[in-house]
C-alpha cells in the first residue's frame, strides 16, 4: 500500500503480458511461450522417459534436481471421485496416446504421495500394463530426519524402498 502507484500498474500489466504470452505445451501441457514448452522442444532429452506430475510446479522440483533427462506429462490434477474428478477429466488419454506414437519405454509416476495420488498412478499403470515399463518415485525418510519422529507409513515404504550400500 506504501508503494507508488506505478509499481502497483507494473505488476498488473506484467501479470496480463504473462498470461497473454503462456498456453499449455502441446504436448506435455505444461506453461509454453511457443508451440512446445522448452524442455519438449530440447532434443537433448530422452523422448522414450516420461515423468508424469499432476501439476506444471512439480516439474520444477524435479529440474532442480539435475537427475532427470526425459520429459513429462502433466495430468491437470489426480483421480479424486469424491471431487468429482475422473479419469476423463485429466489428461490420461492423451498420455496413452503419446505412449503409442512416440515409442515411450518408462513413465515415471511422479503424482503426490496421496490417496489421490496413488490411485491416479496405479489407474494409469493398470492403463498401460504391458505397454510400457511404469516406476515409482521412491518414497520414504527425509535426509536430516530423526527415524522416532517418522510415521509408520513412511518407515514402511522406507523399508521397502531400500537398497544396497556400495562400499567402494
Amino acid at each position: 500500500m506504501k508503494a507508488p502507484s506505478a509499481r502497483s500498474q507494473d505488476l498488473a500489466s506484467a501479470l496480463v503480458e504473462m498470461a497473454e504470452r503462456l498456453r499449455p505445451c502441446a504436448q506435455c501441457f505444461s506453461f509454453a511461450e511457443e508451440e512446445l514448452c522448452p524442455i519438449c522442444a530440447d532434443p537433448r532429452r530422452d523422448q522414450q522417459v516420461i515423468c508424469v506430475v499432476e501439476e506444471p510446479s512439480a516439474i520444477l522440483t524435479i529440474e532442480a534436481t539435475h537427475e532427470f533427462r526425459g520429459l513429462y506429462h502433466v495430468l491437470g490434477g489426480a483421480l479424486s471421485p469424491i471431487d468429482g474428478i475422473d479419469a476423463e477429466d485429466l489428461r490420461i488419454d492423451e498420455l496413452v496416446a503419446r505412449i503409442e506414437r512416440d515409442d515411450v519405454r518408462e513413465l515415471v509416476m511422479a503424482t503426490n504421495p496421496t490417496m489421490a495420488g496413488e490411485a491416479t498412478a496405479l489407474f494409469i499403470a493398470d492403463q498401460v500394463n504391458g505397454e510400457v515399463v511404469v516406476t515409482r518415485l521412491a518414497s520414504g525418510l527425509p535426509v536430516g530426519a530423526d527415524l522416532e519422529h517418522a510415521d509408520e507409513l513412511t518407515v514402511g515404504r522406507a523399508l521397502l524402498g531400500r537398497r544396497e550400500i556400495n562400499s567402494q
